[in-house]
């Protein structure tokens, strides 16, 4: 019988503030406010990465009195001109969500040394320029765990829109809490080549579902949705990414590995303001409660108790310490 797919995306109104025609110096400061901005690849309804940042810059704007702002880059050739417009009208903090951003926030931020430039996921960080990671792939190691003890055919599929390395570092924690538990089964990996092509990842969902994949994850922001879609045309079952996608379909989606985007940018912000940010390459994990796997009680009843308890298991062991992904660390893979 087939399940429907409910899809409910968040829907949120950007404001995009325009490019004054007369700028200040990036020395002046015009409000006493907290000043904020936010650069996204893509769109912030995607229900996932983007979205997540978006509520981070409206956390701040609640919480501090921010003035906060907000721009899509549509390409890298945007990524300079955003920095450069933001920091030279005064802006204290420019959050760039992702690591694609790692480049022209460290050229940028030379000439505006007063202000913070944070980049998600970035590799590299000086004065003003700080990299956050979220150890995410503790979350898909616990869905890798909970995928092996679901799948029937033993094998797994990953779609992804670009292949970054914080992409890559993702699908291989779903790949070794995988293996952990079926160490003969197998993980097919695609990237569809961007993060908004929701039928290109529907397609590259579905060849994988062809070569025996019956549960999928993706890191492919708003295209992930094709995945969801494929989901539930095969009868599989999927995984949701960096916010709670759970109720985005709630028949396939067997639970979420979710990141506190919104409680570190809050956090950092909160530094800027009280003068105490000290820039570097910042990581957030389990241990400190800004990763987590949210599982859909809607589907708990799917899965096999001794599958669920054991991936429960995992995600305690990782959150308490008691386990680690460093590889000389990682215990043996327990026995199916």
């Amino acid at each position: 019988m087939p399940r429907f797919l409910t899809v409910s995306l968040l829907v949120v109104q950007i404001a995009i503030v325009a490019s004054c025609t007369s700028r200040p110096s990036a020395d002046t400061k015009p409000s006493s406010a907290l000043k904020v901005a936010l650069l996204t690849p893509g769109p912030v309804s995607d229900a996932g990465w983007n979205a997540a940042a978006y509520q981070g810059l409206e956390l701040i704007k609640d919480k501090l009195g921010a003035d906060t702002a907000l721009v899509q880059t549509k390409s890298p050739a945007d990524f300079e001109d955003a920095f450069r417009d933001f920091a030279s009208r005064g802006f204290d903090l420019i959050f760039a969500h992702g690591f694609e951003y790692t480049d022209s926030a460290l050229e940028v931020s030379r000439s505006f040394p007063k202000t913070y430039f944070v980049v998600s996921s970035g590799s590299e960080s000086s004065a003003n320029v700080a990299s956050i990671t979220f150890n995410v792939d503790q979350a898909t190691y616990v869905e890798g765990v909970l995928a092996a003890g679901v799948s029937k055919t033993g094998v797994v599929g990953a779609v992804g829109g670009i292949e970054l390395p914080s992409i890559k570092l993702f699908f291989e924690g779903f790949k070794r809490g995988f293996l952990s538990v079926q160490p003969k089964g197998r993980i097919l990996i695609s990237y569809t080549g961007n993060f908004d092509d929701v039928g290109a990842a529907k397609e590259a969902a579905l060849a994988q579902i062809s070569q025996g994949a019956d549960v999928l994850i993706h890191n492919a922001d708003a295209a992930g949705l094709g995945l969801f879609l494929a989901a539930q045309q095969a009868h599989a079952y999927a995984f949701g990414v960096f916010t709670n996608q759970n109720n985005v379909a709630p028949d396939v989606i067997l639970a979420s590995a979710v990141t506190s985007t919104p409680l570190a940018f809050l956090k950092i912000a909160t530094e800027v303001k009280d003068k105490t940010f000290h820039p570097g390459m910042l990581e957030f994990g389990m241990q400190d409660g800004m990763v987590s796997v949210v599982f859909n009680p809607k589907l708990e009843s799917q899965i096999p108790p001794a599958a669920l308890e054991r991936a429960r298991k995992v995600e305690h062991d990782l959150a308490t310490g008691q386990l680690s992904l460093s590889p000389t660390v990682l215990p043996p893979a327990p026995a199916k």
